[in-house]
C-alpha cells in the first residue's frame, strides 16, 4: 500500500524521473517557457523555484549544486548571473503555469510554463 506516498512516478526509476527533471528545468530555464502537461508541471515547478532561490548567492557551493542538478555549466552560470538576480526581491512564484487546453491525441491537458 503507498499510504503517505505522494511522489507520482511517470514510467520509470528513481533516475528517469531525475533526468526527466533535470531535462525539463534545464529547457525552461534557456527558452524562458516550455509547453508539457499539467501533471509534469506540477513536478517541475517547484524543481525550477529551488533552483533560482539557490542561485539568489552566488557562492562556489551554490554554483556547484546548480551544476549537479541541473546538468550542464553554462545553464548554472545564467541562471546565477542572469535569471536569479531578477528575482532577488521577489520571496518565491517566479514561474507561472497557464492551461492551453486538451492534447489532440490523448485528451492530456497542456500548460505552459513560463518564467515571470
Amino acid at each position: 500500500m503507498r499510504h503517505l506516498k505522494k511522489k507520482k512516478f511517470f514510467r520509470g526509476g528513481h533516475a528517469q524521473r531525475l533526468a526527466f527533471l533535470k531535462q525539463s528545468a534545464a529547457s525552461l530555464l534557456v527558452h524562458g517557457k516550455i509547453m508539457t502537461t499539467a501533471t509534469r508541471s506540477r513536478h517541475i515547478r517547484p524543481y525550477v523555484e529551488r533552483l533560482i532561490t539557490i542561485g539568489k548567492k552566488d557562492t562556489l557551493a551554490n554554483r556547484r549544486l546548480l551544476i549537479k542538478k541541473i546538468g550542464d555549466p553554462k545553464i548554472a552560470d545564467k541562471v546565477l548571473k542572469v535569471i536569479s538576480p531578477k528575482y532577488a526581491k521577489r520571496a518565491g512564484g517566479y514561474t507561472r503555469v497557464a492551461k492551453i487546453g486538451p492534447r489532440q491525441g490523448d485528451g492530456a491537458w497542456q500548460v505552459l510554463v513560463t518564467l515571470i
